[in-house]
C-alpha cells in the first residue's frame, strides 16, 4: 500500500506541474493569481475535513493529552514575507487550546464539562470516550466522577446507548438543568427534550468547541 500511495502522490504532483506548464509556466501562473486561488480552494476543502476530524491529527484533534507539558524550544525564525500563503493543519485546534491554556494560567484550572454516563459501562463507554476525546481537543477537561454539582462544570454531555437514551435522556437532561447546567449535549443522535446540541462522528468539532469556550467565558 505504501508503494501505491507513493505512486499516486507522484502522479498527482506531476500532473499539477504539467498544468502549470500548460498555463505558461511558474512565473505566469504566479502573476495571474491562479496558483494562489487553487491553493486557497484546496485549503478551504481540507479545512472542513480537519474541522470535522475526517482528517484526524493525532495528539491534536484526536487523542490529545491536556496534561502534556509544552515543548520548550527556541522561537522559530520569522517567515520571509511574500510568496504563497503558509498554513498549518492544526492551526484551528491550536487556537482553541491556546484559549484553554490562557484560562488555566489565569484561573488555575481548565474549563470543564461533565460527562453524564447512563447505564452500564458497556452502554456508555464508547460514547463517553468519544465525548472526552472531542472536548479535550479544544482544551476542555472532561469530568466523569461524582455529580454535576461537584464537577466545577457549567455544561454536560449525555453518554450512553440509543436504547438508554430513549428511556432516560429527557429526565436526565431535566435533572442536569435543575442542577445548573447551562447547556446539555448528547453524544449521538436523536431528538430529546432538554438536549441543546448533539456531538457525533463527523460533526464540526471546531465549531462545537469554539462555541462552548465562548459560552464558558474562555476568551
Amino acid at each position: 500500500y505504501v508503494e501505491r500511495l507513493t505512486a499516486e502522490l507522484a502522479e498527482a504532483g506531476w500532473e499539477f506541474f504539467r498544468t502549470i506548464e500548460r498555463d505558461g509556466g511558474q512565473a505566469a501562473v504566479l502573476r495571474s493569481g491562479r496558483l494562489r486561488t487553487d491553493l486557497a480552494t484546496t485549503w478551504a476543502e481540507r479545512s472542513k475535513k480537519l474541522a470535522k476530524r475526517r482528517e484526524p491529527i493525532t495528539g491534536v484533534s484526536e487523542f490529545p493529552l491536556l496534561a502534556e507539558k509544552p515543548v520548550e524550544r527556541e522561537p522559530a525564525p520569522k517567515a520571509p514575507s511574500g510568496g504563497l500563503p503558509r498554513v498549518r493543519r492544526d492551526e484551528a485546534f491550536e487556537e482553541l487550546r491556546a484559549r484553554s491554556d490562557a484560562h488555566l494560567a489565569a484561573t488555575g484550572a481548565r474549563p470543564r464539562i461533565f460527562l453524564a454516563t447512563l447505564g452500564s459501562a458497556a452502554e456508555y463507554t464508547a460514547r463517553a470516550s468519544f465525548a472526552a476525546n472531542l472536548f479535550q481537543a479544544g482544551g476542555i477537561e472532561p469530568v466523569t466522577e461524582g455529580t454535576f454539582e461537584d464537577s466545577g462544570a457549567t455544561e454536560a454531555v449525555l453518554c450512553s446507548s440509543d436504547a438508554t437514551y430513549a428511556e432516560r435522556a429527557e429526565e436526565t437532561a431535566a435533572a442536569l438543568r435543575a442542577a445548573g447546567a447551562r447547556q446539555v449535549f448528547l453524544a449521538g443522535r436523536g431528538e430529546y427534550a432538554g438536549v441543546d446540541r448533539h456531538v457525533f462522528a463527523g460533526c464540526d468539532a471546531v465549531d462545537v468547541l469554539s462555541a462552548t469556550l465562548d459560552r464558558m467565558g474562555v476568551s
